[in-house]
């Protein structure tokens, strides 16, 4: 007898808030089938508040209580049965996060957690990452935020060890990483891989997403170092607005994609690694997974 569940994860993050509904699909004597059933993606850019100023400005508190109260409305409309809202490193670290946390409950009735970069590392680690995971090679796992990047080391398809860096998008377009967090960062990778002859970096992100997309590769096959270069380096021959009109990049993405870039050739380069394996995974999607498998708390709608 066939059995439909409809999760809801709910991504709030530096960049943009994500709304993924999914459908449960069991089935006797089956693996059973996460299906992506909607995703909304609201550019709210909480980063650009709370790098800068420390707090979550009144305009965007305002745009959090609609985006919250349309993803209950479209929960509800899909009939879903529990969902998940997690909040990462903007709300993590604005002054006003927990209070803006709880006027959203008072006003949707969504419940926010938010979670410090462990925590994201271990849900986006429950996701489909092990189909693209050989027990026999080692990867630095890359996952690049608004306000943070996460780097994981898998070794005989196991984690061994991660962090997280306040290294993100937003950050960076705001100029206010500093020269040390580079440093500290460049110096876990190198000392976390330096074991391995040889090690694969995998990907993931809205911007290497779209990078990939970009690319027209097949799924499955990575990037090159070399064409990630090329394409840092193409994208900034363009200014803002070309990127825009001839690159067809939402306004939102075409501001951050270069320094998304640079991360991820940053983390090829300290690894040593020649490709990238790009496999459309993150948060959301580690949320359902975790979800399904009680792995985390839940939220009856």
């Amino acid at each position: 007898m066939l059995s439909i569940k409809k999760y809801a994860a709910i991504d709030i993050g530096s960049n943009a808030v994500r709304l993924l509904i999914a459908n449960i699909i069991e089935e006797p004597e089956n693996p059973v089938l996460f299906r992506k059933s909607s995703l909304v993606r609201v550019p709210i850019r909480l980063g650009s508040d709370v790098f800068l100023n420390n707090s979550i400005s009144p305009q965007n508190i305002e745009r959090m209580l609609d985006t919250m109260q349309a993803f209950k409305l479209l929960m509800r409309s899909h009939k879903v049965e529990r969902y998940k809202a997690c909040a990462t490193s903007a709300m993590r670290e604005a002054s006003n996060g927990e209070e803006v946390a709880k006027l959203i409950l008072e006003q949707t009735a969504i419940e926010i957690d938010i979670i410090d970069g462990e925590e994201e590392a271990s849900i986006i680690a429950a996701t489909d990452i092990n189909e693209y995971i050989q027990k026999d090679k080692n990867y630095l796992y890359v996952d690049v935020g608004g306000g943070s990047t996460e780097f994981s080391i898998i070794h005989n398809g196991e984690k061994v060890s991660s962090k997280s860096f306040k290294i993100g998008t937003v950050r960076l377009l705001n100029d206010i990483v500093k020269r040390e967090t580079w440093m500290q960062a460049e110096e876990w990778v190198q000392s976390n891989t330096k074991e391995y002859d040889a090690i694969e970096v995998i990907g993931s992100g809205g911007n290497i997403n779209k990078i990939f997309k970009i690319s027209g590769k097949a799924i499955g096959k990575p990037l090159t170092y070399f064409y990630l270069s090329s394409f840092y380096h193409n994208l900034s021959s363009y200014t803002y607005e070309e990127r825009i009109t001839q690159l067809n990049l939402n306004q939102d993405r075409a501001d951050v994609i270069i320094h998304a870039t640079r991360i991820y050739l940053s983390a090829m380069k300290w690894s040593r690694s020649k490709h990238i394996y790009v496999p459309k995974i993150g948060l959301a999607d580690g949320i359902i997974k975790s979800l399904y498998f009680e792995t985390v708390s839940s939220k009856v709608l």
